[in-house]
């Protein structure tokens, strides 16, 4: 139990910083991420209307002249064509941005046509190269994107398009080295508070165990205490029944105090459940063998009070355990569908091999409410009909002794409708 919750505390602790650690991980590369796409799509647009523009003076200065002079037209020129601004004035520009910033475009006509009009800022791309990536990206019918190393971004007119391909391999190289360092960072930070949680989780649990300790204490000593006086009540009673035959209270003295005596035998056993190694000697054996030994009995009492019992136990299924403890938990969950079943109902114990797991099933017939919590019916003291208990004569631990059993094995039990009017009670160890 101590090493159950103390392991809880720990997947609980890690499991949040885990979290924080991926939202920050997370966070911080998808932001870089964000404002490095914006940084180059603004220096993508710029870069682009730059050369469109560029494009158009050089189509418009490459016309035939007409019969105007030379000179003529070296001064219309000069009066109508605008001066282009040099590439250290566009944003993300500077004194060195003609050795920093690699890019190239490419226009293509509304025929299909295809012209490499911008290639002075690159030098590992030939005009092959230009056409093929061109094509490639104008096949993804998309503005803009990425191409391997390259930001493109089209610009779409009525004449064509015009694709701009910016060189983005230092910035994508950034982004990569960001989030594995990123990465190499939260996940060493998770070994080390992983180390730290493991370390002071001791302390954490250290009230818990205290009080655990208190209440197992608590419980062993009341049991020995109550003992010797259910003790003297049970001999006087039955000094009293021999004398005074068949008398009414001396007989409820003796059920009476035979309950208490049980109760307290199984509140002293569900104690010891909660220690470290409450089985000390487990070993394997065959649960077969175990479930027809514990079986047998059961079976002649529910056919003798007019009720179905059918059973199918498989063959060679061995277990790691306390064969005593399994045949307890066995012998729980049968007497309970004995105790609940309705005359002429049905029980069914069946157990079979689940993958590398044990199966035991136990269902009975019973009358079950809609509104039925059947989690709670492994809470100690807990009863669905309390007006039942002194009909059924049980204590209403036995389900939480039997999940104990069942934990301390490492398996896991629960209770599920099998039908309308059928309760299932399921192991596997």
């Amino acid at each position: 139990m101590l090493r159950k919750m103390k392991r809880r505390f720990i997947i609980a602790a890690m499991a949040a910083f885990g979290m924080v650690m991926l939202v920050l991980v997370v966070g911080i590369n998808v932001v870089n991420y964000g404002r490095m796409t914006s940084t180059q799509d603004g220096m993508a647009e710029s870069l682009l209307e730059y050369e469109r523009r560029m494009h158009e003076h050089k189509r418009r200065r490459s016309v035939p002249p007409d019969k105007k002079s030379k000179e003529q037209e070296r001064k219309s020129s000069a009066q109508s064509e605008p001066d282009f601004p040099p590439i250290t004035e566009l944003p993300g520009g500077g004194p060195e941005a003609r050795f920093t910033i690699r890019f190239f475009a490419v226009y293509c006509a509304s025929s299909g046509e295809m012209e490499v009009i911008s290639r002075d800022f690159i030098y590992s791309i030939d005009e092959e190269t230009a056409k093929e990536y061109t094509t490639a990206v104008l096949r993804k019918n998309r503005e803009k994107g990425y191409y391997g190393d390259y930001r493109f971004q089209i610009k779409k007119e009525e004449a064509g398009s015009t694709v701009l391909f910016l060189n983005v391999t230092s910035e994508l190289r950034f982004v990569k080295s960001l989030f594995v360092i990123s990465l190499a960072i939260g996940f060493s930070s998770l070994l080390v508070v992983f180390v730290l949680v493991l370390f002071f989780s001791q302390y954490a649990v250290r009230p818990y165990m205290k009080n655990m300790e208190r209440q197992k204490r608590f419980i062993t000593d009341a049991g020995h205490e109550l003992k010797t006086p259910i003790t003297s009540i049970a001999t006087s009673a039955d000094i009293a029944a021999m004398e005074y035959e068949d008398d009414e209270w001396i007989s409820n003295i003796q059920k009476q105090t035979a309950r208490l005596t049980r109760l307290v035998s199984e509140l002293v056993a569900l104690s010891r459940m909660d220690e470290e190694i409450p089985f000390p000697e487990k070993s394997s054996f065959s649960l077969s063998d175990a479930a027809w030994e514990t079986a047998e009995p059961f079976a002649v009492r529910a056919r003798a009070e007019g009720k179905r019992y059918d059973q199918n136990i498989g063959e060679n299924l061995t277990v790691f355990g306390d064969r005593n403890s399994i045949q307890q938990l066995i012998s729980i969950l049968l007497d309970n569908a004995v105790k609940y079943t309705p005359a002429s109902g049905e029980i069914r114990l069946d157990l079979y091999r689940r993958r590398r797991k044990v199966c035991i099933e136990v269902s009975n017939t019973c009358e079950l409410q809609d509104t039925a919590d059947l989690d709670r019916l492994f809470d100690r003291f807990y009863r669905v009909d309390e007006s039942r208990c002194t009909n059924t004569g049980g204590t209403g631990i036995g389900l939480a002794m039997a999940q104990a059993i069942a934990e301390t094995h490492g398996g896991k039990i629960r209770a599920e409708r099998a039908d309308k009017n059928m309760i299932r009670f399921r192991v596997l160890l």
